[in-house]
């Protein structure tokens, strides 16, 4: 049986203090939050390694120094509601939750939904609301959103996904320009996105987050 307590931790003092992750309620959620139990059985062995776990086409469980320094960039406080996009069998959002008020997860997986919400169950994360919906649409049911939190890469962010934050809040996602991907956190300024260069990383692009075909005369 995988002592996965040890790798939690090798994978915190190898992957995330690394990567300039200083923040003690990450460190703290990474620790708490088995991520073996947030991926597909066949896959539990790997769930520590240092790369994108893939759940399905075009979705990932993001690397760890991926997800923990989007999360530094972003700075969810207990105060936070929280829209998690495409949060697949649950751990991103698990992750989150132990930082934020609540959380929206929203995963348009019909059976991806329901096994992330039997995971919060088993582990007692209560504080977190799965939709089942399409991850471009997000759930202005519940918004506005003090953060956004994307869970995969985009070509762009559709505009009802930005509507669906709060004035003064924050989005974080990976942007994928071909083969090239950064990170970039934005901030709601009266009204527009404003973007800051954070790191490179790659990911599948989700569903619906894929640029518009330029027209053609």
């Amino acid at each position: 049986m995988p002592d996965y307590d040890a790798r939690r931790e090798a994978m915190v003092d190898t992957q995330v203090r690394p990567a300039d992750v200083t923040s003690l309620p990450i460190i703290d959620a990474f620790l708490a939050v088995p991520r073996e139990e947030f991926v597909p059985p066949p896959l539990r062995s790997a769930a520590y390694i240092g790369e994108n776990i893939t759940l399905a086409s075009r979705r990932t469980v993001l690397e760890p120094r991926t997800f923990a320094k989007m999360l530094e960039a972003i700075d969810i406080g207990p105060g936070d509601l929280v829209l998690d996009l495409g949060c697949g069998l649950g751990y991103s959002a698990a992750v989150l939750a132990r930082m934020a008020d609540a959380v929206v997860a929203v995963e348009e997986d019909k059976g991806m939904a329901r096994d992330a919400q039997a995971a919060f169950g088993e582990h007692g994360v209560d504080n977190v609301a799965v939709e089942h919906a399409a991850l471009a649409a997000g759930a202005p049911q519940h918004g506005p959103y003090d953060a956004i939190v994307i869970e995969g890469a985009v070509e762009e962010i559709p505009q009802v996904i930005a509507e669906q934050l709060k004035e003064g809040g924050r989005v974080v996602a990976l942007f994928m320009e071909g083969a090239l991907g950064v990170a970039r956190v934005g901030w709601k300024i009266e009204g527009a996105l404003n973007w800051r260069f954070l790191f490179n990383a790659a990911a599948p692009v989700l569903p619906g987050f894929e640029r518009a075909p330029a027209f053609e005369f």
